[in-house]
This record gives C-alpha cells, sequence and structure tokens, in this order.
C-alpha cells in the first residue's frame, strides 16, 4: 500500500482511498446494526418512549461534547495515529457491550453507557475521516471522493438495518453489537498498513486549546460558514423527532418484528441513494437553497404521513421519501461547510459542524421523546413536522445556502515576510501591527465602510483588537491597527490569509491616492 498516489482522476484507483472506503462502508453497517440492535432492545427494556429516544441521544450527545476538541487534534496531532486509537476505543466499547447482553446482564442504564462509549470512538474519529481525504486523493478527484463517501454512507443504511433485522431475529442483539465490533477490524487493518507522509511544518503545531479557540473564532467571524451552522440547527432539531420515535412506531403502532424494523430502515436507505443520484442535476437546476427548502418540505410531509399510517407498505413509501429528504439535506449542509473552511481550519470547521448536527440532535430526541410520553407518537411527529415546516421557510429566506460557491479559499500567501531588525522570538507579544492607507478624501466614508470587511477578516483570522483611525492634522491620512497575541500567532495570520481575503483588500486601491503600497509596521512588546 503506497502513501502517495499517483494523480489519477477517479478516487477509486488511490489503493488507499479503495481500501479505506471498502472499510468504511463495513464499518458503517455494522454501525447501523448496533443502532437497530440497540434501539429494538431499549424497546424490550423500557417501554417508555423517552427511554427509547435516549438511545439516539447517547449516539449523538458525544459528537456535540467532542467534536471541536476532536477537530482541534486532527489539525494538530498525526491523524493517523489518531484514528487508529479512536477505533480501538470503539471496538473495546462494542466488544463489551456484545459480551454483557450475550450473558443477559444488559440493562437500560448499561445500553445507554456503552452506546455513548462507541459514539465517543466516532466523534474523536469523524473530523480527522473528513481532513484525511485530500491525503489520498489527487486534487481533481477529491469532488468525487468526498461524493463516494456520501454514498458508501447510504449503501450502509440500505444493507446495515435490513441485516441487523435478521441478526437479531436469529441470535438476538449481542450477536449484532458483536458483529458491530468485528466490522471495526477493517478500518484498523488499513490505518495500520497505511504510511502516512505528515504535511511539512514550517511553524510550531497550535497548542489544543489556542486551536480550538482559533476553530471557534473562525466560525463566528465566517458568515458563509455561520449560515450553514444556522441552517443545520433549522433542519436537525425537528427532523430528530423521526429517528428518535421510529422504533417506537415500529414496535408498537405497527407491531413489527426486528425484520420489519430493519426493513423499513431499509426502505429509508434506498430512498437516500436515489436522492444521492438526483443531487448534482437538481442541484444545478434550482440552487442550493431551494434544493433544501424543498428537502425539509419533503421530509415534514413523510413524517407526517408516517403518524398517520398503520402499513408496512405505506410507512415504507413515507420512510423511502424521507430518505431522499434526509441525504440532499445531509450533502448540501457538509457541502456547504467544507466549501466555507480553508485548509488550516477544515478539521475545526467541520468538528463544528457536528458539533451543530449532533447536538441538535441529541436535543431534539430528547424534546419528541419526552413530548411523545405526554401528548402520544403520531401527534409528535405531526407539532415536529409543522415546526420544521415553519423553520425552513423562515430560514431559507433569512439565511439562504449557496453563497460560498464562488469563494477561493486557498492561500493566497500574499502577504509579504515582515520586515525584521534581528531576531524576534515566537513567544514575543503582543504584537501591534499598522498599515498606513493615504486615501482619497472625498471617499473616506466609503473607505471606512469598507474597512469593517477587514475587520471582520483581522479579527476571524486572530486579531485580539482591532481599530481604524483618521489623522486630525492630515485628512486622507488613515492608519488601521490589530493586536495579535504573539509573533508567532501573526506568523499564522500570514498562512491563514486565503485569495477570497485577497480580493477583498485589493478592492481598497479604488479608494487610495499616490502610486505606493500601504505602509505596514510591526511593533513587539519586549
Amino acid at each position: 500500500m503506497t502513501d502517495i498516489v499517483d494523480p489519477l482522476p477517479r478516487p477509486l484507483a488511490s489503493p488507499v482511498f479503495r481500501a479505506l472506503w471498502i472499510a468504511t462502508v463495513v464499518s458503517n453497517i455494522g454501525t447501523w446494526m448496533h443502532d437497530v440492535g440497540a434501539g429494538w432492545l431499549m424497546t424490550s427494556l423500557s417501554p417508555d418512549p423517552l427511554m427509547v429516544a435516549l438511545v439516539q441521544a447517547a449516539t449523538t450527545f458525544p459528537m456535540f461534547v467532542l467534536a471541536l476538541p476532536a477537530g482541534a487534534l486532527a489539525d494538530i496531532v498525526d491523524r493517523r495515529k489518531l484514528l487508529i486509537a479512536a477505533q480501538l476505543f470503539g471496538l473495546g466499547g462494542a466488544a463489551t457491550l456484545s459480551g454483557l447482553t450475550l450473558a443477559g446482564l444488559t440493562d437500560a442504564s448499561i445500553l445507554l453507557a456503552f452506546t455513548a462509549a462507541i459514539a465517543i470512538g466516532a466523534a474523536l474519529s469523524a473530523p480527522a475521516f473528513q481532513a484525511i481525504v485530500p491525503e489520498l486523493v489527487p486534487g481533481p478527484a477529491l469532488q468525487q471522493a468526498v461524493a463516494l463517501n456520501s454514498l458508501g454512507v447510504n449503501i450502509a443504511r440500505a444493507i446495515g438495518p435490513a441485516l441487523g433485522g435478521v441478526i437479531i431475529a436469529a441470535s438476538g442483539p449481542g450477536a449484532v453489537f458483536a458483529a458491530n465490533a468485528l466490522s471495526i477490524l477493517g478500518i484498523l487493518a488499513v490505518l495500520a498498513r497505511w504510511r502516512r507522509d505528515a504535511p511539512d511544518r514550517h511553524l510550531p503545531a497550535e497548542h489544543m486549546v489556542g486551536a480550538m479557540r482559533a476553530g471557534l473564532r473562525y466560525a463566528l467571524r465566517a458568515p458563509e460558514l455561520k449560515v450553514v451552522l444556522i441552517r443545520s440547527v433549522g433542519f436537525f432539531l425537528f427532523a430528530s423527532g423521526l429517528w428518535a420515535l421510529l422504533p417506537v412506531i415500529a414496535r408498537r403502532d405497527l407491531e413489527l418484528g426486528p425484520l420489519g424494523y430493519g426493513g423499513l430502515l431499509t426502505f429509508m436507505g434506498l430512498g437516500a441513494i436515489g436522492g444521492a443520484m438526483l443531487m448534482p442535476k437538481l442541484r444545478g437546476r434550482i440552487g442550493a437553497n431551494a434544493l433544501t427548502l424543498a428537502a425539509s418540505i419533503l421530509l415534514a410531509i413523510a413524517m407526517a404521513g408516517l403518524s398517520q399510517t398503520a402499513q408496512f407498505v405505506t410507512a415504507a413509501a413515507a420512510l423511502f421519501v424521507a430518505g431522499l429528504a434526509w441525504i440532499a439535506m445531509m450533502a448540501s449542509l457538509n457541502g456547504g461547510a467544507q466549501a466555507t473552511s480553508p485548509g488550516w481550519v477544515k478539521a475545526r470547521a467541520l468538528a463544528i459542524y457536528l458539533l451543530v448536527f449532533q447536538g441538535s440532535m441529541a436535543a431534539g430526541s430528547t424534546l419528541w421523546g419526552s413530548v411523545a410520553s405526554r401528548i402520544g407518537v403520531p401527534s409528535t411527529l405531526l407539532v415536529a413536522a409543522g415546526l420544521l415546516v415553519a423553520a425552513s421557510l423562515i430560514l431559507a429566506s433569512r439565511f439562504p445556502l449557496g453563497r460560498a460557491s464562488a469563494l477561493d479559499l486557498a492561500p493566497s500567501s500574499h502577504w509579504p515576510a515582515p520586515l525584521v531588525d534581528g531576531a524576534v522570538e515566537h513567544d514575543s507579544g503582543p504584537v501591534l501591527v499598522t498599515i498606513e492607507y493615504r486615501v482619497d478624501p472625498g471617499k473616506l466614508r466609503d473607505f471606512f465602510a469598507a474597512m469593517q470587511e477587514m475587520r471582520r477578516i483581522r479579527r476571524r483570522d486572530g486579531a485580539i483588537h482591532w481599530g481604524v483611525y483618521e489623522d486630525t492634522a492630515a485628512p486622507g491620512l488613515v492608519v488601521e491597527t490589530f493586536t495579535v497575541e504573539s509573533w508567532l500567532e501573526h506568523l499564522r495570520q500570514h498562512d491563514r490569509v486565503t485569495n477570497a481575503d485577497r480580493v477583498q483588500q485589493e478592492a481598497l486601491a479604488a479608494y487610495l491616492t499616490g502610486d505606493g503600497p500601504p505602509v505596514v509596521r510591526h511593533f513587539v512588546t519586549r
């Protein structure tokens, strides 16, 4: 297995990517089998809809807690070693739960605890798995690789639930948990054989806390990423009701066994595969914002239909439609998070998206399970569906998706190296940077308005203070200032500036006079 792949047009032509993709599909099948087994077992251990919904919460809450630390780790440590450690942790949790269940020792609390433990391993893995894709395939094949990963998830969704139902019917949930543990071994084998060449760093790696702060700062200061996060909350908080209550619907309302429950999830997976095939054509015709609005409304219709059905066929049809809508939203939101984050913070940006996704799912699962305990499952699904439509209509108009597609977030490297007389230690600071502009006095008002975008960029990339001032004795002489914690952090700002930022900076030239560029000075506290 080679470390560096040849520039091939197809992702699966890369030996490492191909092996890891196959192993991940197998592992995801095991994960879906576990989800079916855990949900089904909980309906036997406790009939309370809240307890059944807590299985979904136990699956998603660890991602909410650990997504950002995992993303920071993925950006500052060897991703291969992080992935191996996380997979071993998940393997231990799955194997232990299997042993306890086969021995008849699992109760509701044990099931929730080990489901959460397995989810912790997945949470530690998720940002790193997404971040290594550019290392495994050539640039022209990256979009195909991302699409293949989404397809793999949906293949697993189509196979895993049905296979899990068969195993539950034949041998019980303990056997499903054992199969999930075995499914992890393939990923471990591929990662063990992969000889990763870590990228060269000309600056020291960030510390954990600083890396997390930088990721959060970027998310708060990048408006395009904020749109993705807001839309994610507005969708997953209400759509989570479907996942949380489906085991109760299958067992109590439809009176299905494990095979029937797995069959329902298989139809949802088939719908997702169909949606994945339709996505490129639909996005090209109607755009991302209209597509996500239509998907949200379609999912709400499916939820409402599921709440009123008492037949397997109509429930399966509703879930097929739900699967189509679900993958349209997942692909659009995940793609939006990818498109709005540059390489230096990509794992952390994706981790924040996963944090919002899983946090909304965990909160929604708990909420809808609690509501269902009071007003019943059908009424709860109708309420969740109605709120999903209302939230989607409001957010699609106020926070439209798709504006990030024109952003070029590749590093521009257009900032010249700072001029220094002698050496400056990395921990020297704070650092004050001043940029002196000569502005046409007749354009000062427009110049100051344009500088507000520079304020956002400086603060996003590490400035702790920012200001812009005009000289009272020399109209048109304007000084921009920003302060950074240390010299090392300012050097990182040079690495973080993108081509999109460069366009914004170059636009300021329309307001300037004179032939020379703005004068930049650096002041360091000794």
